[in-house]
């Protein structure tokens, strides 16, 4: 930061390594028990180190001399340098076997035991495993040429997982001493505090592993010479003993700590269909649907707990696990309804419901899917993926404050009476706006409202939060490529190349629909579980590019 900005001047440095080592043992086994009856079976190990090393540093007060970008060239004395050390031990013992009938009916098993350092010593061993049984009918069907492959499958999984490294013990940061006395603070170096880094959580020494269980079964056929196909498939999981950061008094010292709680239900539907409507000699068109639905309830959050915060943020809006709600409730500030209406108070303006706690949205989907459709003539192809999200909600920072200080265009539209909402209300008629809705008693709001020197009257100021939620529905052109093959003639001359391909692609490329205003319904503050929130969105960014494949 250069001497004469806005902020200090500063410079820092920060270095970070990260390392891992994977040592397996695998053994292989594959024998027909007979002539009806395969086994194929594995029993292995694996040792997992990894290793994060960072170091970071900078300048204390501004830089001494302008335009030199050195840890030494600092106006008071340097902080010594944060650093920071994480090591994760996880030794794992697997087997898998997988029997065969007669080339259609399949049964598959798995196990396996992992000891991770991260959990308790006394508990940091846990097993999982998982079955699943395959059953291709379609081996059974005689005389039915419409039919290529058909296939039932059910299986069944347990899968674990460990907690971050250093979330068990606490430890401290050293900070400069004072005098003599030496001081340090509460650390915070785990996965929670890169979201938050100033808010500190507490360990817990007595952390039990994640665990999820669950099941799905589905049916996939193919029918017309591979022509037409399709595969569906039902799902239901339970995550339970999830580690999260529970919300504690600040009189601790702290603003959360590690627990084991909850109980999380997903499930839904998976649903693709593909088809070839045209192939000739020259010329192919396929086309792929794919359609998912999730459910999900949050099923138990512990003993007492109705509600875990997952991120709170401005505008008094909080992204939840709400008990008994779907997972990513949106919690903020309401209107007041009267018979289904918002009410309008004697100012004009929406009533607010005075409750923060208020649900105003949630992040989930109704459903996701896509289509993609490939073409090929002779030695081009090209294939674009539509991309659709319906449903699922975002509260929108920007538009809070941008419709609060009149920076949107929607502050200076026209009102219903053809005139510029901005102008002055004289007598009940000119500019201003009627705010739809009921008053206190009932009866239809009829009051104009004079906003010629108020344009905040569309933002926070006289609006509650869930104004500002909006639908995250999205339709996207996702992906476009066209790809031109070298013809066969051309590549025998060409040895020892077996074939060359020349690509255009582009991600990203057009959002054809969305009911979030100027901005991206994906911009989020994360990708993880902190989802339905948007501040100071940047714009789209569209990838393009060239690739070239080689085949020898």
């Amino acid at each position: 930061m250069a001497v004469g900005s806005l902020e200090v001047p500063y410079y820092s440095k920060f270095l970070r390594s990260y390392r891992e080592y994977n040592y397996d043992l695998l053994i292989n086994f594959n024998r027909n028990l007979s002539n009806q009856l395969n086994l194929k079976a594995s029993l292995g190990s694996n040792i997992r180190r990894n290793n994060v090393n960072s170091t970071f540093a900078s300048t204390n007060g501004g830089l001494s001399v302008p335009n030199i970008y050195a840890l030494s060239n600092t106006k008071s004395p340097a902080v010594a340098p944060t650093e920071i050390v994480s090591e994760v031990g996880v030794d794992g013992y697997f087997g898998t076997a997988t029997l065969g009938y007669l080339d259609y009916l399949f049964l598959d098993v798995t196990g396996r035991q992992d000891k991770s350092s991260t959990l308790p010593a006394n508990n940091n061993s846990y097993f999982y495993y998982s079955g699943s049984l395959g059953f291709v009918f379609s081996k059974l069907i005689a005389n039915a040429p419409w039919l290529n492959y058909g296939k039932l499958r059910a299986n069944y999984a347990q899968v674990g997982n460990s907690a971050d490294p250093q979330s068990l013990i606490d430890y401290y940061a050293i900070n400069p001493s004072f005098g003599s006395a030496g001081l340090s603070t509460p650390g915070n170096n785990n996965s929670y505090a890169a979201l938050t880094p100033e808010l500190v959580v507490k360990n817990n020494p007595g952390l039990k592993p994640e665990k999820t269980k669950s099941y799905e079964v589905g049916v996939e056929m193919s029918f017309l010479k591979s022509r037409l196909g399709f595969d569906v498939t039902y799902y239901n999981s339970k995550t339970t003993n999830q580690i999260v950061p529970a919300p504690v008094s600040r009189a601790t010292g702290y603003d959360g700590k590690y627990i084991n709680v909850g109980e999380v239900d997903n499930k839904g539907w998976e649903v693709m269909v593909n088809g070839t409507p045209v192939r000739t000699r020259d010329f192919s068109w396929n086309v792929t649907v794919n359609w998912t639905k999730n459910r999900s309830k949050v099923v138990s959050l512990g003993s007492g707990i109705k509600n875990f915060q997952l991120g709170s943020f401005q505008a008094g809006v909080t992204i939840n696990a709400a008990l008994n709600e779907p997972y990513g409730t949106i919690r903020g500030e309401g209107f007041v309804y009267k018979n289904g209406q918002k009410v309008v108070g004697d100012d004009g303006f929406y009533a607010f419901s005075g409750n923060t706690n208020d649900i105003i949205g949630n992040v989930t989907p109704n459903w996701t899917g896509g289509i993609t459709n490939s073409f090929k003539y002779k030695n081009v192809a090209v294939s674009f993926l539509i991309d659709v999200r319906k449903g699922g909600d975002v509260f929108s920072l920007d538009m809070y404050y941008g419709l609060a200080t009149g920076l949107y265009p929607e502050t200076a539209g026209v009102n219903d009476l053809g005139n510029p909402v901005r102008d002055p209300v004289v007598n009940g008629k000119g500019g201003g706006v009627i705010f739809p809705g009921v008053l206190a008693d009932g009866t239809p709001n009829t009051q104009r409202v004079d906003i010629s020197e108020r344009f905040g009257a569309f933002g926070y100021r006289r609006n509650p939060a869930a104004t500002f939620v909006y639908d995250a529905s999205y339709v996207k052109l996702r992906d476009l490529t066209i790809t031109y093959s070298l013809p066969e003639k051309v590549i025998a001359k060409l040895k020892p190349f077996k074939g060359i391909d020349l690509s255009l692609f582009g991600r990203n490329l057009w959002v054809i629909h969305k009911n979030l205003p100027y901005a991206d319904p994906e911009e989020g503050v994360s990708s993880g579980n902190i989802q339905g929130y948007q501040v100071g969105a940047n714009p789209m960014v569209r990838i393009m590019g060239a690739n070239l494949k080689l085949r020898f």
